[in-house]
């Protein structure tokens, strides 16, 4: 049974518009009294993407995958989808979990569904990523032709499919950091090591050269290779990366496994959530 088949309409229509309404105060409110306003969301990823780009592009050299149907090599275009997905990801995590706490005066004072919160704030980082991968699809359009606009309907889905995922791991989260406020300041650290674990910054065949190497150490399982590659790629944001750099760098469809994976990491993460959610959202406001 659906959200929708258990709450009465108009309820529910409540729920949503408030929903869209919190979603449009968050990202008003996110640069309000600023001179530039939103084009601060594109000022900080290019800043990370050159800094990325200097470091790990030119001094260590690191190399630039070639696009599969675009033909492109370039490290700077390859990272900058790689940075700007995963601020989607992350922020949609840490925005959710941070939800009830930021909200815990209005929760006091005025009944309604709680998950609003964590929903309307994952809502305001996906209009904050479509700006940005928008602005990444023009450069890719002038680095290596108009044909990524044609990829830009095989984005829907994944940018649903992660949206699903911030949001199910999100709810989880919030929950927590009611209970456990420590929580909230190990996310920063957590984030870090995610994001160097995600492949952001540097290509899989890194990760394979690697397993490669230690098995010429003598460092191997009963003879045969760690199992990097595989540990990798059984990071739900890893492959996330790869689905949006396939369609956005290399102008490709992505692999039926990284449909499968996303679809999976994100109705999974969704429905764990939700349930979590749902289990402890009436001692919210008494733990707040």
């Amino acid at each position: 049974m659906t959200i929708a088949e258990r709450l009465p309409s108009a309820e529910f229509r409540r729920a949503a518009s408030l929903t869209w309404n919190l979603a449009r105060r968050s990202i008003r409110a996110q640069y309000n009294g600023t001179v530039l306003g939103r084009t601060w969301s594109l000022i900080s990823p290019l800043v990370t993407i050159a800094v990325y780009s200097v470091i790990f592009g030119i001094i260590f050299a690191s190399p630039a995958p070639v696009g599969e149907n675009s033909h492109v090599e370039s490290f700077p275009m390859w990272i900058a989808v790689g940075v700007v997905a995963w601020s989607f990801i992350s922020g949609s995590i840490g925005t959710g979990m941070s939800a009830l706490v930021t909200n815990a005066g209005l929760l006091e004072k005025v009944y309604f569904p709680r998950v609003v919160l964590v929903l309307s704030a994952v809502i305001a980082t996906v209009v904050t990523f479509a700006t940005d991968i928008a602005v990444v699809i023009v450069i890719m359009a002038f680095v290596g032709g108009p044909a990524v606009f044609l990829g830009i309907p095989l984005l829907i889905p994944f940018i649903l499919f992660a949206a699903m995922f911030g949001a199910g791991v999100g709810m989880m989260l919030s929950i927590a950091v009611v209970w456990f406020r420590d929580i909230e300041h190990l996310w920063g650290l957590v984030s870090q090591i995610w994001m160097y674990a995600s492949g952001v910054l540097f290509p899989l065949t890194l990760v394979a050269n690697a397993a490669a190497s230690l098995q010429r150490s003598g460092v191997t399982i009963n003879g045969e290779p760690l199992p990097l590659v595989l540990i990798f790629r059984l990071n739900p944001a890893e492959q996330f990366l790869e689905a949006f750099r396939s369609i956005v760098y290399g102008y490709a469809v992505p692999p039926i496994d990284v449909w499968i994976s996303c679809a999976l990491w994100g109705v999974g993460a969704l429905v764990v959530g939700g349930l979590v959610f749902r289990a402890k959202q009436a001692r919210i406001v008494e733990e707040l």
